[in-house]
């Protein structure tokens, strides 16, 4: 490991994923606070911020073009400043509903490849046993970035004279761009565009083949530790006859902060415990934690509870899963930003699918159904996965006694 490497510190390679939290306090905060001051209908607001959200699913698909020819540092600069000029497009366009929602589509499918570039070179960069505190500071960048814009863009938008809120609101995100000039250009194979994309194929198959790539796809798509409630109880307050003045106030201060804690103490458990236990271990507590909440009266303080309990837990499982995709990359990975996006976008799967059966839980039983569904689909996933990760551990010690 070269001496620059080690001279950058860790926490300012992961701030650097600022960029990636505010374009996604942009699209589900800010755009629709100011479609709702306009009176359009929620369901057209839902419909155009669920639209926008599409490419955190299938912006993987572009991720093989972060991998060829121009270095992965370059790609982050330019789809991070595309994400910020975007937003800013989009900014203007809220009297059509079809030019935004296509703004936004394509300014997160920038912010996506931004994101990807930026995991895939980050990961082939920090040094072997500090994935850990990367992963940490590379998910407190996201939480910290949508707290920041989320306060931050609306106070542009309503404050500054009309014209300079959208300009301002594209710079602040682009802002953290400048992170970027300090950390190293990966030394991995860049391959020419005509090579790269002559074998893409092959490439991919070799990728989707590996071991060590299929097994973390099997543990990401299964709901070990998606706290997929998260997403959902901001909806909830009236279970706990919370007002909407009590639930803005709370997902906008306490789920940061609360997801900043839930981030910060995790490095030091990944060096006392392998990252695989540790994630099960994190969706097993999140599990009996959410379980508890069945139990105690429904009152706002127990929702101020749910909201802060349930994003710690969530963020601590998003810092473990950061830290065993960073592992799986490596150094010097030619497929690293291909490689970190599937895997990112697998991470993903399970929380689109159980916020659809923890609402189908609701529908049947009401609170206590969305808190059983989510907590026992967990602790079955959990279960199904550990006599899995015991072998994998297994087989990994096994393999470096051998090669020792």
């Amino acid at each position: 490991m070269n001496t620059l490497r080690l001279s950058i510190p860790i926490a300012w390679m992961g701030l650097a994923n600022l960029p990636f939290g505010m374009y996604g306090a942009l699209v589900l905060i800010t755009v629709p606070q100011l479609l709702a001051a306009l009176h359009v209908p929620q369901p057209i607001i839902a419909s155009i911020t669920a639209a926008a959200m599409i490419p955190t699913f299938c912006g993987f698909l572009l991720a093989p073009i972060l991998d060829v020819r121009f270095s992965r540092r370059s790609y982050a600069l330019v789809f991070g400043a595309l994400s910020a000029l975007t937003g800013w497009f989009a900014l203007l366009q809220l009297d059509s509903p079809g030019i935004l929602t296509a703004s936004l589509v394509l300014g997160f499918l920038f912010s996506n490849l931004f994101y990807n570039a930026l995991g895939g070179w980050l990961g082939n960069l920090v040094p072997e046993g500090d994935e850990g505190r990367l992963g940490a500071t590379f998910t407190i960048g996201n939480v910290a970035g949508f707290g920041l814009g989320a306060i931050l863009f609306i106070s542009l938008l309503r404050g500054l004279p009309d014209g300079w809120g959208p300009p301002a609101v594209a710079l602040a995100i682009a802002c953290p761009l400048l992170l970027l000039v300090v950390v190293p250009v990966s030394s991995a194979e860049r391959r020419s565009a005509r090579e790269s994309f002559g074998t893409l194929l092959r490439d991919l198959g070799q990728l989707l083949r590996s071991r060590v790539v299929l097994r973390t796809l099997l543990l990401f798509c299964l709901p070990a530790s998606s706290f997929a409630l998260t997403n959902s109880l901001g909806g909830l307050g009236h279970d706990f006859a919370a007002s909407e003045r009590f639930v803005a106030v709370l997902a906008g201060t306490g789920v940061t902060a609360a997801a900043v804690c839930g981030a910060l103490f995790v490095p030091a458990l990944v060096k006392r415990m392998p990252p695989l236990v540790l994630y099960l271990l994190i969706g097993s507590a999140g599990a009996l934690f959410t379980l508890s909440l069945l139990v105690l009266p429904r009152v706002p303080a127990v929702f101020a509870l749910a909201m802060v309990g349930e994003n710690v837990f969530q963020s601590a499982a998003f810092v473990v899963e950061a830290t065993i995709i960073f592992r799986t990359i490596g150094e010097d990975n030619p497929l690293a930003s291909t490689q970190f996006g599937l895997l990112q976008a697998a991470t993903a799967f399970p929380i689109t699918y159980m916020q659809a059966l923890d609402g189908q839980g609701y529908g049947r039983a009401g609170l206590a159904g969305a808190l059983t569904t989510d907590a026992g689909m967990s602790l079955l996933a959990c279960l199904a996965l550990l006599p899995l990760v015991l072998l994998w551990m297994r087989r990994e010690r096994q393999a470096r006694f051998a090669t020792a």
